[in-house]
């Protein structure tokens, strides 16, 4: 019996009426029982997924519970179903031994990659790669991430288009430290041998101010980033036992670069926008187009109440990410959070990944707070934090020709503020 249930998502057409299109959607998590429940305080965040081509399969890892703990679970018809989700790896006693799982991905011949936090190495966390050679069916833990790096998006899987073998994996981490007066850095290595050997992690100088970076390969050969960009000194607040700047991290921002000799030098981060979105995923079409879905965490006008409203969009580069049609984006969800006061993001997104079917669809998971409460009083608990799926088809059809929003400078309300008129959940 299928899960999904048929609705329609937005696209902006410029300044005229918005366009309505057929799509399907679920709150994955909705169907879970026990140990969702129970063991896992019904809180999930962070959903990564990837395509396994010789399986017609998805993968989904999520995190699940608190501390976190990586959780899988698997679909066999592009979603519409999901198998009982089962810790990604447990000891000798049967008890969950990862973190927090991040950097999901797909390479060949079974192997699957992934990074999670060691919980119980606190209060040091160190991230460990995991890898997998049986479809994500059994799990290895093999090294730290050097230079105490900080992983987050999905490494680039380079393929050989006659063979299919991996001739290379691009990988990115970084720092954030709010004691630096520029706050984040992102660094980038490679592996010519799927993933055995990297080079060192190389600190990118046009990647100064940034932390999350995903890369996607063009059609024209660039290689295009997204960049997660430190919050505008507006939103900053400087904490009085520290001394420290500080701020709610939903304030950063999204950028793009661009490398046109094969990572060596990058273009200087160009915003989308100066702040309110991230959580990105990267994918290329076959007709050269570049799909960009990513999290809406500030910048949605308030409800009558005061309170901030979230949601999760995609756009389209035409051009191989030299430009974005932002007038012509699309809304998948849009919610309203239930608090104004410090704990406003308890209800926010998070973390989109997304996948291309076969059909000729698109899947992206998202993380969701649409209906968490505080749990028994503590404001720093809070349940269910849910995962959503929605299964979309980009829109062949005219539009128009407006640019009004991708013309206003990208720190303008043009570009940050938007009023989403939805919700997804009512």
């Amino acid at each position: 019996m299928t899960n999904w249930k048929d609705c329609e998502i937005h696209q902006l057409n410029g300044q005229a009426e918005r366009i309505k299109h057929p799509a399907q959607s679920q709150v994955l998590t909705a169907t879970w029982t026990d140990p969702w429940t129970e063991q896992w305080n019904q809180v999930a965040a962070i959903p990564n997924i990837a395509y396994i081509p010789e399986k017609d399969q998805v993968l989904l890892m999520v995190s699940c519970g608190n501390p976190h703990q990586a959780v899988t679970s698997t679909s066999d018809d592009y979603g519409a179903t999901w198998s009982e989700p089962q810790y990604m790896h447990t000891d000798d006693h049967g008890k969950s031994d990862t973190g927090l799982a991040v950097g999901l991905v797909y390479a060949v011949a079974g192997q699957v990659l992934c990074w999670t936090l060691d919980y119980m190495a606190v209060p040091k966390q160190p991230w460990i790669r995991w890898s997998s050679e049986d479809y994500g069916q059994t799990w290895t833990k093999s090294s730290p991430i050097e230079r105490n790096l900080y992983p987050w998006d999905r490494p680039t899987i380079e393929r050989d288009a006659q063979t299919g073998k991996v001739t290379k994996i691009w990988e990115t981490a970084y720092i954030e430290d709010h004691s630096r007066k520029i706050w984040s850095q992102a660094y980038l290595r490679s592996s010519e041998d799927q993933g055995r050997t990297w080079s060192d992690f190389r600190e990118i100088p046009e990647w100064s101010a940034t932390n999350e970076v995903c890369i996607v390969r063009a059609k024209n050969g660039t290689l295009v980033a997204a960049h997660r960009t430190d919050m505008p000194k507006r939103f900053v607040k400087r904490n009085p036992e520290t001394g420290e700047e500080d701020a709610l991290d939903l304030y950063e921002g999204l950028g793009i670069s661009i490398s046109r000799d094969e990572g060596q030098n990058w273009s200087t981060v160009e915003k989308l926008y100066d702040w309110g979105r991230h959580h990105f995923s990267l994918l290329t079409l076959e007709n050269g187009d570049i799909v960009m879905s990513y999290t809406s965490r500030m910048g949605y006008v308030e409800t009558a109440d005061g309170h901030p409203q979230f949601g999760v969009e995609a756009v389209v580069s035409h051009d191989h990410g030299q430009t974005w049609d932002l007038d012509h984006r699309y809304i998948f969800a849009a919610w309203p959070g239930n608090r104004s006061d410090k704990w406003l993001w308890n209800r926010c997104s998070q973390a989109t990944s997304s996948v291309l079917l076969p059909d000729g669809s698109i899947l992206t998971a998202f993380g969701t707070g649409y209906r968490a409460e505080v749990i028994a009083g503590d404001e720093s608990a809070y349940c269910p934090r849910d995962v959503g799926l929605v299964k979309w088809r980009i829109n062949d059809e005219d539009l128009n020709d407006d640019t009004s929003i991708a013309d206003a400078p990208f720190d303008s309300d043009l570009r940050n503020r938007f009023d989403p008129q939805w919700n997804t959940f009512a």
